[in-house]
């Protein structure tokens, strides 16, 4: 690798030049024209939340209006031609639709008349009279405007400008300020017409309403699996063999409980009679697929604990050492803490937007008086733009903290006195990046951003062919998404080396990503058994906080059945589950990368002699030792027995790698890593 400023010689002299490699005293910005480009990106997306701001009403949107253009739960300006608007909803919170037990969709639109009401019936109103008397009693008219509530019984058009009778019972959701029927069959068919809204985004409609149906249960699981995050964090800081077989007893457990629980959920759920709702319905298909997959997912994962279990004490060895480093490092844990509440906060902000470009459009008024918002011709590619920021911002604010980390880990490592650990590492690492290498995260963000939209417009086609006859068409996209997908991955595990390669060398993005490949392909045989094993533990420990977060899901829908859809909320809990057990434990994957990388250029930086002294703990060179000695013994046995066949001993040959016999090496240390096998097995 060249030093800074340096000439770079040709791909035949890179692996002698490595021998050189040294942490920079002095660094240059990397990639400042992608730093460019992005701020350029983010001047178009304040335009389009500042446009958003202005033509849009996202509050029409969470807090409701009524057919007549009037915003529940505020003032109103008047609308040309619409008598009823332009009054004051300011007491009047709640959305309140007359024929809430048979709603109809019209052109993706609900076909009942809405009003604003300042309550909604608690218990079910048979006739006018109980109109009237809640509308006196509770000040909450649930007939048109211009309606009297002493003609409720009188005006021969009543029936016309009342609810339909009987009205069910009712209660409101706090954010969304709706009246949603409490009766059964009410319920359903009220949330079917929600869902079936725009059947382009049926998806998000069913997440939406489950969550609205058991919003406690979801954040009662949200803060378990939480929970669990943080025992999965200390028992990686803190881990002991003892530790390790217990974790390991859980997830076997876990997944053997799982699926049995699922299995017997779908045969309760398929012979119970009273299923009968079509929201009932596909909750039970949703359990034969959670079922199968489950199933899979633990034979597989007991398979590879069989076969790996000899492996057990080069992992606690490994996680101790880790554990040392992040004991210098104490403030590497909250960096997934600083991370997700920065996400959590650039998706409200992205989610604000989105409502109001959703919600710019402009009041015309239809028949009996009634207004219809209509959307400003342009919406459509402002919402693609905001679209690809959303998938570039939250990557690249999940690459920060993967460098930020990286660096830590390299200012640490490279340091001679370990009794005396440097100060402050973290905001050492984090000044560092803001300095210089923003550019090189804009950049490996972007690339993963343009591998995963293609994904994604792939997914929409085929949730479009779905319903349609073409197989070929269907495999196709399949197949197309699911090599995206693994060149996404690739593409991701490898800007881990990369962020490391810049902290530690303070070269751009594809010089780094060059140096990373020759390194990894040059030493990945010397600890790619140990890393493997490691990350299939880290993994283990997502599965763990999944597990147990489902299995409590499970339990707690199950006792109330009466949320029909349930199982989509289950699937959002799961995905957040193992979200939240990635992030925490990515401190542990990435700093175990950095790591290895950090000892590969330690290696063949330097000698052992006296005039170059190792960098590395002698915790880490002994375990690597002693894991390349039972490799090399395995391949000793694996040669003395094909020779006893007949094979002819060939003496081994150490190959100096070019760049494309490299690029092969470096994506099966990848493979190696997701697929969590051990590479001595082979």
């Amino acid at each position: 690798m060249a030093r800074p400023g340096g000439r770079r010689q040709d791909s035949g002299e890179c692996v002698a030049e490595l021998r050189e490699w040294r942490p920079v005293v002095y660094r240059k910005c990397t990639d400042p024209l992608w730093l460019l480009l992005f701020f350029l990106f983010w001047a178009g997306s304040m335009f389009i939340t500042g446009y958003a701001v202005m033509a849009g009403a996202a509050e029409r949107l969470v807090l409701g209006y009524d057919s007549f253009g009037n915003i529940c739960g505020r003032k109103n300006t008047p609308v040309k031609g619409a008598p009823l608007s332009g009054q004051d909803m300011t007491n009047k919170k709640y959305v309140f639709f007359l024929n809430s037990c048979s709603l109809e969709m019209q052109s993706l639109k609900i076909s009942s008349v809405s009003l604003c009401v300042s309550s909604c019936p608690q218990e079910q109103l048979n006739s006018l009279e109980d109109l009237q008397s809640f509308a006196r009693n509770n000040g909450s008219c649930l007939c048109v405007y211009n309606l009297n509530v002493s003609s409720y019984t009188l005006n021969p058009k009543a029936a016309e400008l009342c609810p339909t009778l009987p009205v069910p019972p009712s209660k409101s959701f706090p954010l969304f300020n709706r009246c949603v029927p409490q009766h059964p069959e009410c319920y359903s068919k009220y949330a079917s017409v929600l869902i079936s809204m725009v059947n382009e985004m049926d998806v998000f409609h069913r997440i939406l309403s489950g969550i609205l149906a058991g919003r406690d249960t979801v954040i009662g699981l949200s803060v378990l699996a939480l929970a669990f995050c943080f025992i999965m964090v200390l028992t990686f800081r803190f881990i002991r063999t003892l530790l390790v077989h217990t974790l390991i007893a859980l997830v076997v457990f876990g997944l053997l409980f799982v699926s049995g629980v699922l299995w017997w959920l779908y045969y309760d759920y398929r012979n119970d009679p009273s299923t009968e709702l079509e929201t009932e319905k596909e909750n039970v298909k949703f359990l034969l697929g959670y079922a199968i997959f489950s199933t899979i997912i633990t034979i597989v994962l007991l398979s590879l604990i069989l076969v790996l279990r000899k492996k057990l004490q080069f992992t606690v060895q490994l996680f101790q050492i880790v554990g040392k480093i992040i004991s210098r490092i104490p403030f590497l844990l909250f960096q997934p803490l600083w991370t997700f509440l920065i996400l959590i906060v650039f998706w409200i902000f992205w989610v604000a937007v989105l409502l109001s470009l959703g919600t710019a459009g402009t009041a015309q008024t239809i028949s009996e008086g009634q207004v219809e918002y209509r959307a400003l011709s342009g919406i459509c590619y402002m919402a693609w733009y905001h679209f690809v920021g959303l998938i570039w911002t939250s990557e690249f604010i999940l690459a920060c903290q993967q460098m930020t980390i990286a660096g830590a880990v390299v200012i640490c490592y490279f340091n001679r006195n370990k009794n005396s650990p440097p100060r402050h590492p973290v905001l050492s690492s984090i000044s560092i990046l803001f300095c210089y290498h923003l550019g090189t995260v804009v950049k490996g963000s972007f690339l993963i951003t343009i591998l995963r939209i293609p994904r994604i417009v792939l997914l929409y086609l085929y949730n479009i062919l779905k319903q349609k006859e073409s197989a070929c068409a269907k495999c196709l996209l399949k197949c197309c998404s699911c090599w995206l997908w693994c060149q996404e991955g690739c593409l991701s595990y490898f800007n881990q080396h990369v962020y490391a390669t810049t902290a530690i060398n303070g070269t751009s993005f594809c010089t780094s990503a060059k140096d990373a490949v020759f390194i990894l392909a040059k030493s990945s045989a010397e600890f790619a058994s140990i890393s493997c094993f490691g990350g299939f533990i880290l993994f283990l420990g997502k599965v763990f906080v999944v597990c147990f977060t489902v299995f409590g899901g499970l339990m707690a829908f199950n006792y109330h059945r009466e949320l029909q859809a349930w199982v989509v909320p289950l699937l959002l809990v799961g995905f957040f589950a193992y979200l939240m057990s990635h992030s925490f434990l990515s401190v542990f994957e990435v700093t175990l990368d950095a790591m290895f990388l950090c000892f590969a250029i330690d290696m063949e930086t330097n000698d052992g002699s006296a005039e170059k002294p190792y960098f590395v703990d002698q915790e880490l060179l002994m375990l690597v030792n002693q894991s390349n000695k039972l490799t090399e013994g395995h391949r000793h046995r694996t040669m003395r027995h094909d020779n006893e066949d007949g094979t002819e001993l060939q003496p081994m040959v150490r190959k100096e790698y070019g760049l494309p016999a490299c690029l092969p090496a470096a994506i099966c240390l990848y493979v190696l890593r997701r697929k969590d096998v051990d590479c001595c097995i082979f």
